[in-house]
């Protein structure tokens, strides 16, 4: 038992090591005035938007600090009043009206791709409808991405939660990569399996994105973001994630269904398949249940891999401004994300896997 305690708690130290030089070196989006010479296209994919129309396309419509923005948004077939409510912004907003999806495809980079075509900024922003920036996030995260000769940012918002269940599973998505992937050294080894990037908020510029052939690399991926951040990374360009709870925040689900529906329609791929995903599960059962298990079967040295890796997600906590609650309920935390994992699997072989009203393949 001392072996496992101690072979556990070795791993938790290194988790810990990584979180605390990941707090002192991520890259972080200031709400500071900028000031950005080139041109942006703001694209925003909806589908069935209603309840985020008009708050997102407000938020941007007041962004400062770019010359000539453009501001596209495409209706993906919505069957809500979401095309009702953006027509009202049609002096100010380009609208587009999704064309049925092509074989091959899925939704998400489809009515990506479909913006990108009639966008004409040297910067391309890809912003959910879920998102909310301040003024100065999108010139300040252009601003970032330029001093650091970079051709991609992705800045990654602040997530919350109006759920007990979301405050223990949002918190997980940060905490997963800044308590394992050294930022900073994936940024200088260019290792394509280390980017992370996050399509909430996405900018890149058009030249790297057109070089790649856009959304039509990615356009069977599930997850197209970080589909998407890995094949510039591939082919050259620069670029990474950033720190940007200061100026972007994402409510992802309004309630608990769409969360089971969101988590599960893409878990299934999160790992690069089942031997990666078993590891994973594995590493979480490990490093975040079976030390509050051997705690109250009265091993009472399980309580130093405990304390290390409460003290990954309080950190993770502070530095991306999220509910700290995992610094001591993360065994919960782990054992809802297996759970996710094990039934986006489930819904996966049997063909149920849906979103926004259409079959996820």
């Amino acid at each position: 038992m001392q072996i496992i305690v101690f072979t556990i708690s070795i791993i938790a130290a290194i988790s810990l090591l990584i979180s605390i030089i990941n707090f002192f070196t991520i890259r972080i989006v200031y709400s500071h005035d900028q000031n950005v010479e080139g041109s942006a296209s703001v694209l925003i994919p909806m589908r069935d938007e209603e309840f985020n129309a008009k708050q997102v396309i407000d938020t941007v419509l007041a962004s400062s600090g770019l010359q000539l923005p453009e501001f596209l948004v495409l209706d993906d077939g919505s069957a809500d009043r979401t095309p009702e409510i953006i027509r009202e912004y049609s002096s100010r907003v380009k609208i587009l009206t999704g064309v049925e999806l092509l074989d091959g495809w899925l939704g998400k980079p489809f009515a990506c791709h479909q913006l990108a075509q009639f966008a004409r900024g040297e910067y391309f922003v890809f912003l959910d409808a879920d998102v909310r920036l301040k003024p100065t996030a999108i010139a300040a995260a252009i601003s970032l991405m330029e001093r650091l000769g970079w051709d991609f940012i992705s800045p990654y918002p602040a997530q919350l939660g109006a759920s007990r269940v979301m405050h223990l599973i949002q918190p997980m998505l940060q905490w997963s990569w800044l308590a394992s992937v050294p930022l900073r050294l994936a940024e200088r080894a260019k290792i394509n399996s280390m980017i992370i990037a996050n399509g909430q908020f996405f900018i890149v510029k058009r030249s790297a994105y057109e070089a790649i052939s856009g959304h039509s690399a990615v356009k069977a991926e599930v997850l197209e973001d970080l589909s998407l951040a890995r094949a510039l990374g591939a082919a050259g360009f620069k670029g990474g994630v950033a720190e940007a709870s200061a100026v972007a925040t994402c409510t992802m689900y309004e309630n608990n269904s769409q969360l089971l529906s969101g988590y599960t329609k893409s878990l299934w791929k999160a790992f690069g398949g089942i031997p990666g995903t078993l590891f994973t599960v594995g590493l979480l059962f490990a490093t975040q249940i079976l030390p509050a298990i051997l705690i109250l079967g009265g091993v009472r040295f399980a309580l130093i891999p405990f304390a290390l890796v409460a003290l990954t997600h309080l950190l993770a906590a502070i530095r991306v401004k999220a509910d700290p609650i995992n610094t001591a309920l993360h065994p919960f935390a782990a054992l809802l994300l297996i759970a996710l994992i094990c039934e986006s699997y489930r819904r996966k072989s049997r063909g149920q896997l849906e979103w926004r009203g259409r079959r996820v393949r």
